[in-house]
């Protein structure tokens, strides 16, 4: 098997983690920067990050996620926010592909055309969109950290609106999920098994 097989399968939902090992800025900024190179639709990039590591901040983000101690345990605990505005921020966000002649710059109209067509006026299909570009880059996210030796777990407990409050979050930013990832300690369930292949696929 290649290494990001041997990633794929190891990778499990931790919730022991090791609070005396820390991340340095750097190291997170290296995670994010290795998420961020997961798809989204007309390379929206429609997501923002916030990573909470102060004892401070862990300590009042602890409540509004159901008192889960990997919160505090954790090195970081990762907000995964989508983004409601595509149309605003794409323009800067799509240009380097222009330039990099990856793609015409009647493409590039054409594209930003579809994006203020699509989502302004329909807010099910952006927050559809913000939801799947930022559960993509949670899951790219998850990938990075066990490639790096770390360990990580996707949370959907917690109050997303008191969330937002606590990190006075714009209305165009939607809290997803939340990623805890740090250090492993002793405790942590091995991979559950999954369900056979033949029992989820079909091939027409």
């Amino acid at each position: 098997m290649s290494r990001i097989d041997d990633i794929i399968i190891a990778r499990t939902s931790a919730s022991s983690y090791d609070s005396a090992r820390k991340l340095s800025d750097a190291e997170i900024s290296e995670l994010i920067a290795l998420a961020i190179q997961a798809p989204s639709a007309f390379n929206l990039q429609n997501w923002k990050f916030i990573a909470v590591t102060s004892g401070a901040a862990k300590a009042r983000l602890l409540p509004l996620a159901c008192s889960q101690p990997k919160i505090t345990d954790a090195a970081v605990t990762f907000v995964i926010c989508g983004t409601l505005d595509p149309h605003v921020t794409l323009p800067a966000a799509l240009k380097p592909t222009v330039d990099a002649g990856i793609i015409s710059e009647e493409m590039y109209v054409s594209w930003l055309d579809a994006v203020t067509n699509m989502y302004p006026n329909n807010p099910v299909m952006a927050r559809d969109e913000a939801v799947r570009s930022a559960s993509m880059a949670a899951m790219t996210l998850m990938l990075a950290a066990q490639g790096r030796g770390l360990v990580s777990c996707p949370m959907i407990g917690f109050d997303a609106t008191g969330v937002a409050a606590m990190l006075e979050l714009p209305a165009t930013e939607i809290p997803v999920m939340m990623v805890t990832v740090g250090y492993a300690a002793p405790g942590n369930w091995p991979k559950k098994p999954r369900r056979a292949v033949d029992s989820v696929l079909r091939i027409l």
